[in-house]
């Protein structure tokens, strides 16, 4: 596994991207952070860390707001706009997945289409604003049109697993909360929780990606 950094212009400012390659990736996974944290979060590093080693190679977007030091996302059109210039900095031939956490899942779904992307992963997708569950995202979710993996906690706040559709593909994370953390005396650990976002992702991608040929 190899990990390189790149600096990218963006419409909204410096962007970076963190790249962890697998040697013979079977595809390549793009992903970006939510709305107040950064790449170093404890899924995506988990991600970065466990799926290079399992043909995937896993990039991270850090969004220009996150490099300008500002503690709080910026309007999400430019999210999109500076996720979009990341994408197009990569050179990979392998099927693009593009996802993110939270309002990097969302980000992700917009552009799904746009980028070429063969499969969308949504994870901690915000369904709707804290307590406002008729402000439903729903739309931005099924507007990726690629198949698309939402990996959300039992208990999140911004959308519980049985708010969204039967229709919808979901790997539910027991007990956790929107990000992932799990109460200390459960019945699951913290690395239990986040083995089920690898494991449940990269069986995916294996089965909806790659196994099925899809190419950028």
């Amino acid at each position: 596994m190899t990990r390189r950094e790149m600096l990218v212009d963006t419409p909204h400012g410096e962007g970076r991207l963190v790249s962890d390659s697998a040697r013979r990736p079977i595809a390549t996974l793009l992903l970006s952070h939510g709305a107040g944290n950064g790449i170093e979060t404890h899924d995506l590093e988990a991600l970065a860390l466990a799926l290079p080693r399992n043909d995937v190679t896993v990039v991270r977007f850090e969004q220009p707001w996150r490099r300008a030091g500002r503690k709080v996302a910026t309007a999400p059109p430019t999210l999109d706009a500076a996720f979009v210039a990341g994408a197009n900095k990569l050179r990979t031939r392998s099927p693009l997945v593009v996802g993110g956490r939270s309002a990097g899942a969302r980000s992700a779904a917009r552009t799904a289409r746009s980028l070429g992307a063969v499969g969308c992963l949504a994870l901690a997708f915000p369904l709707h604003p804290p307590g406002r569950p008729e402000k439903t995202r729903l739309p931005e979710l099924r507007g990726a049109s690629v198949p698309t993996l939402v990996v959300q906690g039992e208990r999140d706040s911004m959308g519980r697993p049985e708010a969204f559709p039967v229709d919808v593909e979901m790997a539910v994370v027991p007990s956790a909360d929107h990000s992932f953390v799990v109460p200390k005396r459960g019945g699951l650990s913290q690395s239990d929780a986040l083995e089920i976002v690898v494991e449940s992702t990269l069986e995916w991608i294996v089965r909806e990606v790659a196994g099925n040929g899809a190419g950028r």
